[in-house]
Order: structure tokens, then sequence, then C-alpha cells
């Protein structure tokens, strides 16, 4: 039984931090379960029983309290582009890019958990979109792309 959970805790902790984030899907599963909680603390208070509206006060509390988790969990994965009006394009080996993309806000600190090797001096793993890309910080330019890692 140990080995299941040491598994489980070591599967958990290898996959990326987007992985692990809540999905669209799972957002609206939550809204559902607060509107589904609403109408059952309505119903239980036009029953009149006030052990049944004290539950269902306390478990549209949980919901909601899930839902807003979920959302935080969402924003914080998200990724925000380093100028106005910016759209993703594919990068390739080669391309350069403009110091705004591989700032701090974009630093992978830990490559490892995405299975990439550690950068070298003068060099950053930095996110781009869903992408993450090795960039020289000296000349900007990408030295290896990983597709759809994060």
């Amino acid at each position: 039984m140990r080995k299941f959970i040491l598994l489980g805790l070591m599967a958990a902790v290898a996959l990326p931090a987007a992985a692990q984030s809540q999905s669209r899907g799972e957002i609206r599963r939550d809204r559902e379960e607060v509107r589904e909680q609403r109408d059952d603390l309505r119903d239980a208070r036009q029953r009149g029983d006030r052990r049944d509206a004290r539950q269902e006060r306390e478990e549209l509390r949980e919901a909601r309290q899930e839902l807003r988790e979920d959302r935080r969990d969402r924003r914080r994965s998200q990724y925000v582009a380093p100028y106005r009006n910016w759209h993703y394009n594919a990068v390739r080996t080669g391309h350069r890019l403009r110091p705004a993309f591989y700032g701090s806000r974009y630093h992978i600190a830990n490559p490892a958990q995405y299975r990439l090797r550690p950068a070298a001096r003068n060099q950053r793993w930095i996110r781009y979109g869903n992408d993450l890309l090795l960039v020289n910080t000296r000349t900007g330019r990408v030295l290896q792309v990983a597709v759809n890692r994060y």
C-alpha cells in the first residue's frame, strides 16, 4: 500500500504546473455545483427544515470556496504576453526574441520539473506560450525549443 501512495506522490510532483492546474471543464462543473447547491438551499428554506437549510448552506459555502480556488489556480497558470496585441507564432532554433520575452516573469526556475537539461551560463529556459525555449540571454537567440511542454 505504501508503494502505491509513494508512486502517486511522485507522479504528482513530476507533473508540470499547468497539468495540475484547473481546466475550463472543471471550472464549469464547479459553477454547476454551486448552482445546484444554491437550488438545494432554496428548497430547504421553503420546506422550513432548519437542519437541512444549515447543511445546505455549508455545502454551498464549500462549493463556492472550491470554485474560487480553481479559478485562482487557472489564473496563475495562464500565459500573459509581454507586449500588447502580441499573438503566438511558432518559434524555431535561431529565432531572435526581444528581451521582455526572456525576463524574470517567464523564467523557468526548475527545468528538471519539465525534464529539461539545466541552462548553461548566459542561457535561460523561458515559457513562450505553451512552449519552453532555451534562450541565449546575451543575444536573444533561441537555442532549443520544447514544443507544448508547459
